[in-house]
């Protein structure tokens, strides 16, 4: 694995040209992307090595391996001041990370391995119904982004009320309109502060059903072992005006529950020694966990 993870560094993290920000017309969407050249190379590498080297592998757990090492980045798509999809493989946060894969297996999984196939794939996963119009059309909020990708098919929530998803979230999402100084897209734009107000308002109330964290400790053979490796899993808080706090990929070692995550803390992607028990008993303000899984 630091093999590999050494390997996209040099890949990813050399010396590369600046980058290239296009208006792809002939999309079925026309929209503004920004990537260098060795993200688009390496988005085609990987697919392309898919397909004879994935094998019956889960593909979420093929691809977010192939990141392991490369270095955690925070706020990567706030360049510049209008809207485009930012490609940017060389440096992720624990959403981008996510999105990064699950774009490379939705390829995969329908046999279309292009640049262009992967953009289209990482528009409708990470813009409100797959549309990018500005700012407020980006899923900022976790809830969004499972709404948002379940409705278009890519995803599947796998709460159901009853065990393991013995807890209950009721959604009391605020922080972004109360906050909006620290957003420099809100600062700019102060008209599309209550546009994000609007959606806020609309998914308060809301109620989901989630795993509490006291529950991760169990082994795989019990009711956890609803959760599979590849699963999504959003790390819920019911504080300060969100509705999660981190963002990661599940795997089973040894029975117990993990997870696949670019780390802020270590500032990489990892896939975690210690237990997703371990690791949430160090989170006071987590509550438990949402899982939704890729729709093969």
């Amino acid at each position: 694995m630091m093999a590999l993870g050494c390997w996209l560094l040099a890949v990813g993290c050399g010396a590369k040209e600046p980058a290239k920000v296009e208006s792809d017309m002939e999309q079925t969407v026309a929209y503004e992307r920004e990537y260098t050249k060795e993200d688009s190379a390496l988005v085609v590498k990987l697919l392309e090595e898919a397909k004879t080297k994935r094998g019956k592998e889960n593909r979420m757990m093929y691809f977010g391996k192939k990141f392991l090492g490369l270095p955690y980045v925070g706020s990567t798509l706030e360049n510049g001041d209008k809207e485009h999809l930012i490609v940017n493989l060389h440096g992720l946060d624990c959403t981008t990370y996510v999105e990064t894969v699950l774009a490379l297996a939705l390829c995969d999984r329908d046999d279309t391995r292009t640049f262009d196939d992967y953009c289209n794939n990482l528009m409708k996963i990470r813009y409100r119904h797959g549309k990018m119009t500005d700012y407020t059309s980006r899923l900022h909020y976790f809830t969004w982004w499972g709404d948002d990708n379940v409705e278009l098919g890519l995803v599947k929530d796998i709460g159901f009320v009853g065990t393991p998803f013995r807890g209950m979230q009721t959604i009391r999402i605020n922080y972004m309109s109360e906050h909006s100084q620290l957003y420099k897209q809100l600062k700019n734009h102060p008209a599309f502060v209550p546009v994000i107000k609007e959606y806020e308002d609309s998914t308060n109330g809301k109620q989901y059903p989630y795993i509490p964290k006291s529950i991760l400790n169990w082994h795989q053979s019990t009711i956890l072992g609803t959760v599979r490796d590849g699963d999504i899993v959003a790390m819920l808080t019911d504080k300060d005006g969100l509705d999660t706090r981190h963002i990661a990929i599940a795997f089973w070692q040894n029975g117990k529950l993990h997870l696949m995550h670019a780390s802020s803390l270590y500032k990489k992607v990892l896939m975690s020694k210690e237990t997703f028990y371990e690791y949430e008993m160090k989170q006071p303000k987590h509550t438990g966990i949402r899982v939704w899984r890729m729709v093969e």
